[in-house]
């Protein structure tokens, strides 16, 4: 990613520490039964996820917390904005989509850019999960993980929010909008 740092300041660190924990307190309903001491704890023990959530946070993804591995004693972050991350859109799903388009072709792909943030694209389970914990996507649409089976017959899937009920799309994988980017997910 241009121009993003290697490694987190101990400025950075800290304000990004402050934004975690902000958002922590504000959505509770989103980790119920977690403390903020054990997250942070975790966290400051971990400079390359640190990074990756700095990384979401810069993109306009919001992270926040949205579950707890107990088998692999993981912290569970979903991007929460309530659009698609503004700093993800227009984007194909993967780079044999970006290649394959002859003409008008966007900056990057979705999938090139989770790699470089360093989260994996939602599943299908994981975004109606996310909707679940609330109403995402409701003027926006984000790719999401694409089974082998629809992605080598050219296409990728998406889904977004409208008239109350979680929509699951496809189209083609070169397709790029405006108004479409991805959702990521991390654990720490």
């Amino acid at each position: 990613m241009k121009n993003e740092p290697k490694e987190l300041s101990p400025e950075n660190k800290q304000e990004l520490l402050d934004i975690l924990e902000s958002r922590f307190r504000e959505n509770l309903n989103r980790h119920k039964d977690m403390d903020w001491a054990g997250l942070k704890a975790k966290l400051e023990k971990s400079p390359r996820q640190l990074l990756s959530l700095y990384r979401m946070e810069s993109t306009g993804g919001e992270p926040d917390v949205v579950g707890y591995d107990q088998k692999k004693n993981e912290y569970i972050f979903f991007d929460c904005s309530k659009e698609s991350p503004d700093g993800r859109r227009s984007l194909c799903y993967d780079r044999a989509a970006l290649d394959a388009r002859k003409k008008n072709k966007p900056e990057n792909s979705a999938l090139d850019i989770a790699n470089e943030i360093g989260i994996n694209i939602l599943t299908e389970d994981q975004y109606h999960r996310l909707q679940e914990l609330g109403d995402f996507d409701t003027k926006t649409s984000s790719w999401i993980q694409t089974p082998s089976s629809i992605r080598e017959r050219g296409g990728a899937i998406f889904g977004d929010f409208r008239f109350g009920r979680t929509f699951i799309y496809h189209n083609g994988a070169d397709s790029y909008y405006a108004a479409r980017g991805f959702r990521g997910e991390l654990r720490v």
